[in-house]
């Protein structure tokens, strides 16, 4: 039986690294480390090296509540500790008189220096408190190139993870009606793009479901449900409210500022 028939094709590439740092860790016996991971990744590597009695894994991001995490994997007698994860905390210094952070603002800004998204972690925002969570090895780099968001100049300051910050989950709400829960459909209306440019985005890979991308485009949507469209930020289904006089489907869905 095939490990790939329990996942979804274009998650083939990420299954054999997988496989292949796992294979690394017990012929070398020593720990390797993974860059940051989304939920769905950690869920992948768990499946793959869970029940290995050669092979340990752990988790770690930054803090308790972190969503992207990096992976260590190693043997039963290696002990991890917060120091391995290489893991780098920085607060945004910027004119908070002034200006309001938002969390795709700053996302695109660290994407716009030619980094890749996996080694970065969380972007941190409670109040006006942000924090960005990376890998040491970009360290240098971040501090010497990331000086402005948008119109903004900023500086990064290093704290300590232990000052980390619990995100708060800022969702503009909005209330609007679809002919279909089907993805598409609903992603065109929260996007206010045509139903050809959301199916432009969703067949090219551009469109995560629950961490998980997604190029069916009549993958029905459900409530709870996190879409992720690259360039756009993310949207939540918040509640599915029924159907209106006209037969068409009344959703309350959040779109992260």
């Amino acid at each position: 039986m095939s490990i790939y028939q329990h996942f979804r094709p274009e998650e083939k590439e990420f299954i054999d690294q997988a496989q292949n740092l796992k294979e690394q860790v017990r012929n070398s016996y020593a720990p390797k480390l993974t860059d940051f991971l989304d939920p769905r990744e950690q869920q992948i590597l768990m499946s793959i090296t869970g029940n290995d009695a050669e092979v340990k894994i752990e988790f770690f991001g930054g803090g308790e509540h972190t969503e992207r995490k990096r992976a260590m994997l190693f043997p039963d007698y290696f002990i991890p500790g917060e120091e391995d994860y290489q893991v780098v905390l920085f607060e945004v210094i910027y004119p908070k008189k002034f200006v309001a952070m938002e969390h795709r603002q700053i996302l695109g800004t660290l994407m716009s220096l030619g980094l890749k998204r996996e080694k970065f972690g969380d972007v941190l925002i409670s109040g006006d408190s942000v924090q960005i969570v990376a890998a040491k090895e970009i360290e240098n780099y971040l501090l010497a190139n990331l000086n402005k968001v948008g119109k903004s100049a900023v500086a990064l300051k290093e704290k300590p993870l232990e000052k980390i910050i619990q995100a708060e989950e800022k969702w503009e709400e909005t209330v609007t009606t679809v002919s279909s829960m089907r993805l598409d459909v609903v992603l065109s209306s929260l996007l206010n793009l045509s139903r050809e440019k959301t199916k432009a985005l969703i067949i090219s890979g551009k469109v995560k479901v629950n961490f998980k991308e997604e190029e069916n485009t009549s993958e029905e949507c459900r409530e709870g449900d996190i879409l992720s469209v690259r360039g756009f930020g993310r949207c939540k289904i918040l509640s599915i409210d029924g159907k209106t006089k006209k037969d068409k489907w009344r959703i309350t869905a959040g779109r992260q500022k």
